[in-house]
């Protein structure tokens, strides 16, 4: 996994709307640092280092490390609340968490091997059902993303969690079933594997040499 992401802050000497809107013209964010049975830090982070950070992929599956209070606060985004009008991001909240404690974080999936895959090669199409997978591990473990090989798949052909070799110490959130992350299916214009129009083939032949 990556390293984390460092973050300056500072604490507010005071919480409610009107602090946090002094500290919004002052160009900083408010925000919160909860959990790990420790009590809640409220913080301003300058705006512009920000916005840039909440922009790049994998935000809510990255560890950040907030330094406040002659201190490191290692910590998850959990939420950004947004301004309904001009999406600007009006406040941050942060789950800290502690190096032996497990976290659910929603990861990536990127799926390799397309050039090559046989369904896609004659027309298929690739149905994504989670562009996302949530995971339960220790924050250390965090994966940047998970990977499905399309190499091999096939139109009709399913791919479930059970297919996706995920790195050791990582399972899914979701426990109780073999979830599908994506299928591969026909266009709809009967667009049929090789293998499946060989059969087809060789059972005209038969029907053919009978009549």
């Amino acid at each position: 996994m990556s390293e984390n992401t460092l973050i300056s802050a500072e604490l507010r000497d005071r919480v409610g709307k009107g602090s946090a809107r002094a500290a919004r013209r002052a160009g900083k964010i408010p925000a919160v640092i909860y959990g790990d049975k420790k009590q809640p830090l409220s913080i301003e982070i300058e705006a512009r280092s920000m916005r840039k950070i909440i922009n790049e992929p994998g935000i809510f599956s990255r560890l950040l490390d907030i330094n406040v209070d002659n201190g490191k606060q290692t910590v998850l985004m959990r939420d950004i609340h947004f301004h309904p009008v001009t999406d600007d991001p009006l406040h941050f909240d942060f789950l800290r968490v502690g190096e032996s404690s497990r976290v659910s974080v929603a990861v990536g999936v990127e799926f390799v091997n397309e050039a090559v895959c046989p369904a896609l090669k004659i027309g298929g199409v690739l149905n994504i059902v989670r562009y996302e997978v949530e995971l339960n591990c220790l924050p250390t473990e965090i994966p940047e993303k998970i990977t499905v090989d399309l190499s091999d798949a096939k139109i009709g052909d399913s791919i479930h969690i059970s297919a996706v070799e995920l790195p050791e110490g990582v399972t899914p959130t979701i426990t109780d079933r073999d979830f599908t992350i994506a299928t591969l299916q026909s266009p709809g214009g009967g667009v049929k594997n090789e293998e499946d129009e060989d059969i087809d083939n060789a059972e005209t032949s038969e029907e053919t040499e009978t009549e």
